[in-house]
């Protein structure tokens, strides 16, 4: 078995199976919003303002929609400067404890795989991993590269995002934001140009 992950920040969850999930990957502060009972729940906004301030938060929700939107609330309360963000993949699927799937048909936290999991930490470099140099992606190279702005370029960006493993749903600045943390400019030219010849088969 793998050594579990150190991590400094506080790892906010939506719900105690996805705590449970995570417990046995990380050493560190695992909290959860209780799903949408944050957006009321005053004592855990004001205890993770706190955190943030202190340690830092590190986000992982759910890929669908209810996801995105606890995460947005959170790193709004926190203060996105406090924030890191981290995603796991859209894959269709149901939890083995659960009758049906999810309203979009995606596995939550608690399915996806633990090294899936443990990739989605270390991606977002939670274990203190060395900053990337060299030159950065910006809104301009998303243009130039037809994932933002140009005919065609939302199912180009779907693409991309589906190669990359991240969720779909991600906006331009969240895109923008991870492709800096995980990336180079020149590893997401060499997958553009990848797509690119694909296309044209």
């Amino acid at each position: 078995m793998s050594e579990k992950l150190r991590i400094r920040q506080v790892l906010v969850v939506e719900g105690r199976y996805d705590a449970a999930a995570l417990s046995s990957l990380v050493d560190g502060l695992i909290l959860t919003t209780d799903g949408f009972a944050i957006f009321k729940d005053k004592q855990t906004q004001s205890l993770l303002k706190e955190l943030g301030r202190q340690r830092g938060v590190l986000l992982l929700t759910d890929p669908d929609a209810a996801g995105f939107r606890i995460r947005r609330f959170v790193a709004d309360i926190v203060g996105h400067e406090h924030v890191i963000q981290a995603y796991v993949p859209a894959i269709h699927g149901k939890e083995s404890r659960k009758a049906e799937p999810g309203k979009e048909g995606l596995l939550g936290v608690e399915g996806v795989p633990a090294s899936v999991l443990r990739k989605a930490l270390m991606d977002a470099g939670a274990a203190q991993a060395a900053p990337r140099s060299g030159r950065a992606i910006t809104y301009a190279d998303l243009y130039s590269w037809g994932f933002s702005g140009t005919a065609g370029s939302r199912e180009f960006r779907y693409a991309l995002l589906k190669r990359l493993g991240l969720p779909p749903r991600l906006s331009k600045k969240a895109l923008l934001d991870v492709l800096n943390s995980l990336y180079t400019y020149e590893e997401i030219e060499a997958v553009r140009a990848e797509l690119e010849a694909e296309t044209k088969e």
